[in-house]
């Protein structure tokens, strides 16, 4: 169903590339990297209820980070692994729409939880006293809670500008997905006021979870110089550095693929960007957070015992 500024009722996904070679082998590795994605991160969440010792608030945000990337990744692999096996991929306009919903929510919101993490190791470093009482259940769950009021709220921006765009003939998408560059690149009007739109909300939803994860660590990094400690400057370092690999991965990819003008960033860099963040990053996050991470070990080994036991 098109929209009644709209004569495309489906578009193309012309997919990752048009070589015939590559088509059969990129199938396989992205069915790998997905199932490897899927049970990495409903493996870290299953650990994560089953163990009682896991059950704080660093946890509790790991456990929505794993169930955003999960949801992340199903939202745009299957699609793709299709345009690997298909002659044409097509996806309805309505089913564009909410592709491009969903990938803009779990994008956004997978940044605001990354930063309520942050904020969860600056109490953790800093007031360690006082954490129980900051991070309470109560606290947690408003903080949760607006990590997806502002993921709705920037979907819903995103998929508005584009809903409101005129696509006339040309129907084919140069991506492997539903993106907001390759949908602005098929209109037929004007695209100036969108392409603000979508600077004003990047800056907003990008924005301010880096200034909470960079004051939140400017104030960590003061606390361990303060630590008189060899062994305790390591044990904290230790403790936020899996999260400052996640950050840096995620935050890097989508930078560079949303605060650049489509004129500036070809269509193929795009491509490989948007792979990076919606298929890469979601694979190696249950994988930095279990291999660097001591209690998820623990929990790993007594979830395995007791199975062997029973």
């Amino acid at each position: 169903m098109a929209t009644k500024n709209s004569s495309v009722t489906e578009f193309i996904l012309a997919g990752l590339t048009d070589q015939p070679g590559l088509q059969i082998p990129l199938f396989f590795l992205f069915l790998c990297f997905y199932v490897i994605t899927v049970v990495g991160n409903l493996g870290l969440i299953t650990l994560i209820v089953l163990n009682s010792h896991l059950h704080t608030p660093m946890y509790f945000f790991l456990f929505n980070l794993s169930l955003i990337d999960f949801s992340y990744s199903t939202t745009i692999t299957p699609k793709m692994l299709m345009s690997f096996v298909s002659k044409k991929n097509v996806i309805l306009y309505a089913g564009c729409m909410a592709q491009l919903f969903f990938l803009c929510f779990f994008g956004i919101s997978e940044s605001f939880v990354l930063s309520a993490m942050a904020y969860d190791r600056y109490v953790a470093i800093c007031k360690p006293l006082v954490y129980t009482v900051t991070m309470s259940p109560q606290v947690c769950f408003l903080l949760l809670l607006g990590v997806y009021v502002m993921g709705f709220l920037g979907a819903m921006g995103h998929t508005g500008s584009i809903v409101s765009l005129t696509f006339c003939v040309d129907n084919l998408v140069n991506h492997f997905l539903c993106d907001i560059f390759p949908l602005l690149e098929l209109s037929c009007n004007s695209t100036y006021v969108n392409e603000l739109v979508v600077f004003i909300v990047v800056a907003i939803v990008i924005g301010m979870p880096i200034v909470t994860i960079f004051i939140s660590y400017t104030l960590i990094l003061s606390s361990i110089l303060h630590i008189s400690s060899t062994e305790g400057r390591y044990k904290a370092f230790h403790t936020c550095s899996s999260h400052i690999i996640v950050i840096s991965l995620f935050f890097g990819s989508g930078a560079f693929m949303y605060l650049k003008p489509p004129s500036i960033l070809p269509l193929n860099q795009g491509k490989v960007s948007s792979l990076f963040y919606t298929i890469v990053v979601p694979l190696l996050n249950p994988l930095i957070y279990s291999l660097r991470n001591k209690d998820v070990k623990i929990a790993l080994r007594k979830t395995l015992r007791r199975k062997t036991f029973s």
